[in-house]
């Protein structure tokens, strides 16, 4: 059926941009989602574009968002912590009012 239909009639794809990568990308590379990044990367804004990042490992400073959609106003974002590991206010060591910093904990 398709030999008499000739080549024609079938539908053309748009090439994509060439910006946009081909395979998983590295760390660095333009992405426009966290699919479109390797294993162990997200893709976050960095600037006004966004890039593929490592996901945070335990210990790593993390960013917790108050407010519901706060995320997409940072134009420096982190990836979110790993699997298994949640963004908790980190243990106080020193002082009672030292940090405020969130790490990735289990």
């Amino acid at each position: 059926e398709l030999d008499e239909l000739g080549t024609d009639v079938l539908p053309r794809r748009t090439p994509a941009p060439a910006w946009l990568p081909t395979a998983k990308g590295e760390e660095g590379e333009f992405c426009l989602r966290s699919s479109d990044c390797g294993a162990g990367l997200c893709c976050a804004r960095h600037f006004w574009s966004k890039i593929c990042k490592p996901v945070l490992r335990e210990g790593q400073v993390c960013t917790r968002h108050r407010r519901k959609g706060a995320h997409g106003l940072e134009i420096f974002q982190r990836c979110q912590c790993a699997e298994g590991l949640a963004c908790r206010l980190q243990r106080p060591q020193g002082p009672a009012d030292a940090s405020r910093l969130h790490t990735c904990q289990r």
